[in-house]
């Protein structure tokens, strides 16, 4: 089984911290995120789609080269070919890092196993997620496919986007804390950036009230690992 794949970054320092590695983006999303930076990846298909077979050309291209691969998306366990390609990419030498909103808890649960490092997006109170994604149950999804990053063991990193439009201040104040007593470690809070973005009304009213790095103040003792990118 192959993987529906939109685009191939073939070098990122960014997309996984302190590797060099090469970044595909996986077709294909279930939810309909208002500040979504990469709308094309949305649907099921692209309509620029890379064969997988070329990946895997790239790949031994860049043996040696590069630490890793990062499958991001769309949203990567929204397909089912996700565990062949990793053991695919695996089977070249590469570690595995993976981007996602952990809608689909039981395929990332098995895809876990063979991954060295997640990005994990937690979007808003997980009571709140249809606000943000537009699709109702979502929030419980997301709080499953978190647990099972916590329980693996695997190195992870928790990520929040913040708009002012969607998240108030003392919601993110509130993720925060729950993350916490539920064992995250390493947190970020990241502004929201128009880059991409079709939602006109979330570009035009971007303006916070106060500077994102003050709210940061009141969540860095919660975790090992902490940080803003304004």
């Amino acid at each position: 089984m192959t993987l529906r794949v939109g685009g191939l970054t073939p070098l990122s320092t960014t997309d996984w911290p302190g590797m060099l590695a090469a970044v595909v983006f996986c077709q294909g999303c279930p939810w309909r995120c208002g500040y979504c930076h990469n709308p094309d990846l949305i649907l099921a298909r692209g309509e620029n789609e890379i064969p997988w077979e070329d990946v895997l050309a790239f790949l031994r291209r860049r043996q040696g080269l590069l630490d890793g691969m990062v499958f991001s998306g769309g949203e990567p366990t929204a397909q089912a070919g996700l565990l062949d390609a990793m053991q695919a990419v695996r089977a070249l030498g590469f570690k595995i890092g993976l981007h996602t909103g952990g809608m689909y808890p039981q395929r990332l649960a098995a895809v876990l196993p063979l991954v060295d490092w997640v990005g994990i997006d937690v979007k808003a109170p997980f009571a709140e997620y249809p606000r943000v994604t537009g699709v109702a149950g979502s929030g419980e999804r997301a709080r499953a496919g978190l647990l099972e990053v916590v329980a693996s063991g695997v190195a992870h990193e928790v990520r929040t986007t913040v708009h002012p439009a969607l998240l108030a201040d003392a919601e993110v104040v509130g993720i925060a804390h729950d993350l916490a007593e539920r064992g995250v470690k390493h947190y970020v809070i990241q502004a929201f950036r128009s880059q991409g973005c079709r939602d006109k009304g979330l570009r035009q009213n971007a303006t916070r009230e106060r500077p994102l790095q003050d709210v940061g103040k009141e969540l860095a003792g919660l975790f090992e690992d902490f940080s803003v990118r304004a």
